[in-house]
C-alpha cells in the first residue's frame, strides 16, 4: 500500500504538472507571438512592482488558455486509467458486455477533426469568449464525472502559479533557430523523445524583483 501511493505521488503528482510545463514552453517557443500575448496580460493585470501570486491565475485568462490548448494537443496522459462497465452497453455503435474492461483514448478525442478546427496546431483561442465554452466542455485530460482525477485542481493552480512565474521573470528563446521537435515519446505519460533546451535571461523590468545569482 505503501509502495502504491508513493507512485501515485511521484507519477500522478509531479511527473504529469512537470511534462505538462515542459510541453506548454515547447509549444510557446515555437509560438513567439502566443508567449508574447501571455506575457501582455500578466503585465497588464500584474504590472512590474510584485511578482505573481497563485491567486492572481485565475485573473489571467489567456494564461488558463494555453495550458488547457497544452493539455488538449499534447496530452501528457493519453490513456485514461481503466474502467469496468457496470453493465451492458453500446459505445459508439460497439456493444460492450457488462465487466468489460475499457480504456479512454484521450489522446485520439483531442484530436479528433469532427470535434476540433485545425486540430493539430496550437491555438489558444480556440478557448476564447462564448465559442471557448464549448470547447471546454470537450477536453477531458483528467478524466468526467465521479472517478475524474482528485487531484485536478491542485495541478492547474500549480502549472497556472509556474507557468505564470516563468513568463512573468524571464524572456525566452530557443537555442536555435529551428524550431523545437515535439515527437512524441512512449508510456503511460507521454514525454518528449527531445528533451526541452531554453536560454533565458531576467527580463529589465523584473530586475529589482529577480535576483540573477
Amino acid at each position: 500500500m505503501i509502495k502504491g501511493l508513493v507512485l501515485v505521488l511521484l507519477v500522478a503528482g509531479t511527473d504529469t504538472s512537470s511534462l505538462t510545463l515542459e510541453w506548454i514552453m515547447a509549444n510557446l517557443l515555437n509560438n513567439p507571438e502566443k508567449l508574447e500575448k501571455a506575457q501582455n496580460e500578466i503585465d497588464s493585470v500584474i504590472g512590474h512592482d510584485r511578482l505573481v501570486e497563485e491567486s492572481d491565475v485565475s485573473n489571467l485568462p489567456y494564461l488558463q488558455c494555453i495550458i488547457l490548448e497544452t493539455l488538449r494537443l499534447n496530452t501528457t496522459v493519453p490513456l485514461l486509467v481503466p474502467h469496468a462497465s457496470s453493465a451492458d452497453c453500446t459505445i459508439g455503435g460497439y456493444f460492450v458486455p457488462r465487466d468489460t474492461i475499457v480504456m479512454v483514448n484521450t489522446w485520439a478525442i483531442h484530436r479528433d477533426r469532427e470535434l476540433w478546427e485545425d486540430p493539430l496546431s496550437f491555438k489558444p483561442e480556440r478557448f476564447e469568449g462564448n465559442g471557448g465554452e464549448k470547447q471546454r466542455k470537450l477536453i477531458l485530460p483528467f478524466g468526467l464525472g465521479r472517478r475524474a482525477c482528485p487531484g485536478a485542481p491542485l495541478a492547474q493552480r500549480v502549472m497556472g502559479w509556474t507557468l505564470s512565474m516563468l513568463i512573468q521573470g524571464f524572456d525566452w528563446k530557443r537555442v536555435s533557430e529551428e524550431k523545437i521537435d515535439m515527437t512524441e515519446g512512449p508510456g503511460t505519460t507521454m514525454p518528449k523523445v527531445v528533451p526541452l533546451e531554453l536560454m533565458c535571461k531576467v527580463r529589465p523590468c523584473m530586475k529589482k524583483l529577480v535576483p540573477e545569482d
